[in-house]
């Protein structure tokens, strides 16, 4: 069996034993007040600010008042800005911090006394922020104190808060608070107008819209600043404007009603306007294609115009004129004779169109004929023409001669021509009638009145009896022949007699 051999060391004294326990002591106390763990590793933040006012080591960093770190410490950035760096310590109750968060240095309560960093995390969609990062001075801000405000309300600045007060007081004297309030009930409208076009001035596509918005006012500000002595008198007309509008108060007050008028007339006015504005876009729509065409067209018209302006060129332009200067004399007298014919050009035509074409296509009532029944002039007329065509084909060595129908009957029937022996033929059947009759006097001609304004010929006409004669066999049921008949019939018995070989 062993035994353990017993420590043999120096002894510690009383006086290392205490001052070891006091360090162990002191130690245990620091990690309790300071809350201090040296085995974390905690979030680390910072942020640019132009102004940290009166902002120290150690101060709160809060979020909706609760206190989620202290700012560990404050450096001057050495480029020549007077731009702060704020360092901060972030506990796991104010995380999450998000890449668009703001930061902005506010007093505490006058009984807290000292300033605080105001962190608002950001909106959850944005990335969060890692440890170490620090945010730019576009997301910190600077609250105002009250000695910025004595600072800035200058001895002239004060008089002008004291006119603008003034006048304000007279604005809203005399009825214009009234006024005023009568004013309220047009905002709802003026506001929601407002937001309709600031929600346009945003844009379509704000990653895009921004940045051209940006390099705009960049070009802008860079071309004023080229230009003081333009902006300098920019100012000063502005002054000069507001200048003379305040000396013309008397004459702006009194047209404070017209344009009350003029906007209860504009309204309606500016409502078509409005409703129009859609037309408009389609017709813009609609234009765009026509527009881009014409660059193409005007290229195309290009070489027509150069010729054209040679065409008109003095070397041109003095040979065509005088071959002009021969010819157009000329033609003038041409149009001048051309007149009277052209006139009796026109009453032809008024005339046919007026009074030969209606006679012509009028239908000719002839009921005895059903066949020729309601058949106008031009119709009827041609078709005597095929008879004569066929006669003139008929014909021998000794010239034409024509085929006679050579027929009889018991009645005798004569016509007498106005000048001339009458001739007579025999018939079957007696005559019916006849149409048209004989007119009792002859149309009134009238050459002092133009054709145009004459009535057409009245195609219709009467029917009347057929010529009676008495040389009809028995039975005939014939009227007596009249002297005159009779003695035609004699001769024409003679002329019969004598080209027979005398018989009677």
């Amino acid at each position: 069996m062993s035994r353990l051999r017993p420590f043999k060391g120096r002894e510690v004294s009383s006086f290392a034993a205490g001052a070891i326990a006091l360090v162990l002591i002191a130690v245990v106390v620091f990690f309790v007040v300071t809350r201090a763990n040296p085995f974390s590793n905690p979030y680390k933040m910072s942020a640019l600010f132009t102004n940290v006012e009166n902002l120290q080591r150690g101060s709160e960093v809060r979020t909706a008042g609760v206190v989620i770190g202290r700012v560990k410490s404050i450096e001057a950035v050495e480029d020549g800005s007077g731009v702060a760096l704020v360092n901060m310590e972030i506990n796991d109750n104010g995380l999450p911090i998000h890449r668009d968060a703001q930061l902005q240095i506010r007093p505490r309560i006058f009984l807290e006394g000292n300033y605080f960093v105001d962190v608002k995390p950001g909106s959850p969609s944005a990335p969060t922020v890692k440890s170490g990062s620090t945010l730019p001075i576009q997301q910190t801000a600077s609250s105002v104190s009250f000695g910025d405000i004595l600072k800035v309300l200058d001895s002239n600045t004060r008089a002008d808060l004291q006119i603008l007060l003034r006048e304000y007081s007279k604005a809203l004297d005399k009825g214009g608070a009234e006024a005023f309030r009568q004013s309220t009930k047009f905002w709802p409208a003026a506001y929601r107008n407002t937001a309709i076009a600031s929600e346009a001035l945003l844009g379509e596509d704000p990653s895009t819209d921004i940045p051209q918005l940006l390099r705009g006012q960049q070009r802008t500000f860079a071309a004023l600043v080229r230009s003081p002595r333009n902006l300098a008198d920019l100012i000063t007309n502005l002054n000069r404007t507001a200048r003379a509008f305040a000396s013309e108060d008397q004459a702006l007050a009194a047209s404070i009603p017209a344009l009350r008028d003029v906007l209860r007339v504009g309204y309606p006015t500016l409502a078509t306007v409005n409703n129009a504005l859609p037309s408009v876009a389609r017709f813009a729509r609609d234009a765009r294609a026509p527009v881009r065409s014409i660059g193409p067209a005007v290229d195309a018209a290009t070489p027509f115009i150069a010729q054209l302006a040679r065409l008109v060129s003095e070397d041109e332009l003095r040979g065509a004129s005088r071959q002009l200067r021969a010819t157009v004399p000329p033609l003038v007298s041409l149009n001048q004779d051309l007149e009277p014919f052209l006139s009796q050009g026109r009453l032809l035509s008024s005339c046919t169109s007026n009074v030969l074409v209606p006679w012509a296509t009028t239908p000719i009532p002839d009921p005895n004929f059903p066949d020729s029944n309601n058949q106008p002039f031009y119709k009827e007329a041609p078709r005597a023409l095929v008879g004569l065509s066929g006669e003139s084909r008929t014909g021998d060595a000794n010239g034409q001669w024509f085929r006679v129908l050579v027929g009889g009957g018991p009645n005798t029937t004569v016509e007498r021509p106005p000048s001339g022996l009458p001739l007579f033929a025999q018939t079957p059947f007696p005559s019916l009638g006849t149409q048209p009759t004989v007119p009792t006097s002859k149309p009134q001609f009238r050459p002092d009145v133009p054709c145009e304004t004459q009535q057409p010929a009245d195609m219709s006409a009467d029917t009347g009896p057929g010529d009676p004669l008495s040389s009809g066999g028995p039975g005939s049921g014939l009227l007596p022949l009249s002297p005159a008949q009779k003695r035609d019939i004699e001769a024409l018995r003679e002329a019969l007699a004598k080209d027979l070989g005398g018989g009677k």
